[in-house]
This record gives structure tokens, sequence and C-alpha cells, in this order.
């Protein structure tokens, strides 16, 4: 199981996490939704395409634009990122 950790909270657990590019891409279904606050940030990835940014949520603080999916990945990147968000930016990845 690899676990995403904010403050004390788990925010995302699975069995079935994809790596690119040194980070590690969660399925929805996996993640705590209720711990993710949209932000309006976003950027692009010149093979992944547009990425939107959540803010996590944890016990006492809030780690703005620490989780990012990509909605609608260009074809190269669909198969790897599609229905995933990542963590990053204060967020801790944690293997069992």
């Amino acid at each position: 199981m690899t676990q995403a950790v904010f403050d004390g909270i788990v925010v995302a657990d699975s069995d079935n996490v994809r790596t690119v590019e040194g980070m590690v891409y969660f399925p929805i279904d996996d993640v705590a939704m209720d711990q993710l606050v949209r932000s309006e940030t976003t950027s692009r990835c010149f093979w992944k395409g547009r990425a939107t940014y959540w803010h996590v949520r944890g016990a006492d603080a809030i780690a703005a634009d620490a989780a990012f999916e990509y909605d609608h990945p260009w074809p190269l990147a669909r198969r790897l990122v599609s229905g995933r968000i990542a963590f990053w930016q204060g967020v801790d990845i944690v293997d069992d």
C-alpha cells in the first residue's frame, strides 16, 4: 500500500499507484476527495496536457496547490495519468 499523508491525515491510500517522472499518481477512487479543495491554478505539460490543481487540507494546515490531475490528458499520457491525482509540495508519499 502507498499513502499520501499531509499534516497527520491520509489523503490517499492505494495499491494501484503509477509513478510518472518521479510523481506518484493515485486512482481518484483511492483519494479522500473531502480533503481536497479545487484551486484555480493550472499548468501545461508538453506531453501530458493541462493540469488542474487542488489544495490539500490536513488536521491544522492547508498545502496550497499540493495535488494535481490531468482532466483530459493528451493521447501519449492517457494510459498513464487519466483518472489519477498526484501529490507534492509537503504531502508525504509513504510505502507500507
